[in-house]
């Protein structure tokens, strides 16, 4: 499923474009980012300062990052999403890494399947080096809006059927056991017969 366009606007506005590599916020440093939110942690190209870049380069980096991080997504995932929750998911995962959506209370709460509980986690998120930013203040309650939303009625259509994974009950073993036993009562009531 390739992000909604909700994802994508939730993304690029919380990042923002920078042509400018400019460093952390939190850090004044490290990581140096660019584009929509790049940095080298997510692969090429490498970002350091003084680094330039055009818009369209950036949405094309932005692209690569987030196929990357929505499969990093659905790894770490047990349970069905729609468009709206990974979306939401991808979105928090591009902003703090894999390591900290794998450690997370809110991806033990939602693989345990416990939706409402994960949804409210986005929200302890917001802060950088020990400080509440500002900006992921309004990022985690966008995150959490866009995991609450419900899926349109056309994403319902096109969703693809579950296969089911439990194994149906095997209707033919209590017909089997009872021939069983019924042998058994017959085995002895013969061998009682021919006895006397």
């Amino acid at each position: 499923m390739a992000l909604n366009a909700a994802t994508m606007k939730l993304i690029m506005d919380s990042e923002g474009f920078r042509a400018d590599a400019y460093p952390d916020p939190a850090t004044g440093g490290d990581p140096w980012t660019i584009g929509f939110g790049h940095t080298s942690a997510a692969g090429p190209p490498k970002v350091k300062k003084g680094m330039k870049l055009t818009r369209v380069q950036g949405e094309a980096i932005l692209s690569t990052d987030l196929v990357g991080t929505e499969s990093q997504v659905r790894a770490a995932v047990k349970v069905p999403l729609n468009s709206n929750q990974l979306g939401a998911l991808v979105s928090f995962t591009y902003n703090v890494g894999l390591g900290n959506l794998r450690s997370s209370t809110l991806l033990r709460l939602l693989n345990a399947g416990d939706y409402a509980g994960a949804a409210d986690e986005f929200g302890k998120w917001t802060k950088a080096a020990g400080k509440t930013m500002p900006g992921l203040v309004t990022r985690r309650a966008a995150e959490t809006a866009l995991f609450r939303t419900p899926v349109s009625a056309d994403e319902i259509k096109q969703r693809p059927v579950p296969v089911p994974t439990k194994k149906p009950a095997n209707k033919a073993r209590p017909i089997i056991v009872a021939l069983i036993v019924i042998a058994a009562i017959a085995f002895f009531i013969f061998r009682f017969i021919i006895k006397h």
